[in-house]
C-alpha cells in the first residue's frame, strides 16, 4: 500500500496488522483518483470510516487543502496518524476519534487532534487540539466495514447532512453483494 502519486507520490505505508480492515488496493485508488483528479485540488475532503488513512492521505497528496479522518479504532486512528507523518502530510489533517455515525448526526467528534500541533487536552480525555470541523466537506468518502449495511445508512444520513458542501461529491466503496441495499435508498439532495 502506497500513496500513488502528487507530492508524498511512492511513500509506502503501514497496513493493519488484523485481517478486519480491508484497505482500498493501489489500483482501485488510482482510477478512483483519475475520476475525481479536477475535484479534488484545494477540496475538504472527509475520509469517513477511515481505517488506515490511504485515500484521504491520496487526497491531500494530490492537493486537497484538509482531510478529515474519523475513525473509531484507536488502533487505526494511530495507523492514520503515523501514516500521515510518514508523508508529510500531518500539517493539513485533522485526525477525529468518533463513531462515524455519531459524527454524521451531530457533526461534533468525541475527541479531535490536529496533526501537526501541538497537543492540548480533548473532552475525551485524549490528547489532540480542539478545534472546528471544516464543514462543508467538498468530496466524502465512506468505506464502512462490510456487510452490516452501514453504507446505506451513511448514505441516507449525508443526504440531509450539512456536511456535504453545495456542491458536494460522495463516493462510497462497497461490497458488490450490498449494491441492492444502497440503490435503494431514498435520497433528496444526493441524488
Amino acid at each position: 500500500m502506497r500513496v500513488v502519486t502528487g507530492e508524498a507520490k511512492g511513500r509506502k505505508l503501514k497496513g493493519p496488522k488484523t485481517i478486519g480492515t480491508r484497505p482500498i488496493i493501489d489500483r482501485v485508488k488510482q482510477a478512483l483518483f483519475n475520476i475525481i483528479a479536477a475535484r479534488v485540488e484545494d477540496a475538504r475532503f472527509l475520509d469517513l470510516f477511515a481505517g488506515t488513512g490511504s485515500v484521504g492521505i491520496e487526497a491531500l497528496s494530490r492537493g486537497a487543502a484538509s482531510a478529515t479522518f474519523i475513525e473509531l479504532n484507536h488502533t487505526m486512528l494511530a495507523l492514520v496518524r503515523e501514516n500521515l507523518q510518514i508523508t508529510g502530510l500531518a500539517d493539513r489533517a485533522e485526525t477525529i476519534h468518533a463513531d462515524a455515525f455519531k459524527f454524521l448526526q451531530n457533526g461534533a467528534p468525541q475527541a479531535r487532534h490536529k496533526q501537526g500541533k501541538r497537543s492540548t487536552e480533548a473532552s475525551t480525555g485524549e490528547t489532540g487540539n480542539v478545534s472546528n470541523v471544516t464543514a462543508p466537506y467538498d468530496i466524502i468518502y465512506v468505506a464502512p466495514p462490510q456487510y452490516q449495511e452501514m453504507a446505506a445508512r451513511a448514505l441516507s444520513m449525508l443526504d440531509s447532512s450539512p456536511l456535504v458542501s453545495r456542491t458536494g461529491l460522495v463516493i462510497v466503496q462497497i461490497h458488490p453483494k450490498e449494491r441492492a441495499g444502497v440503490v435503494a435508498v431514498p435520497l433528496t439532495r444526493l441524488a
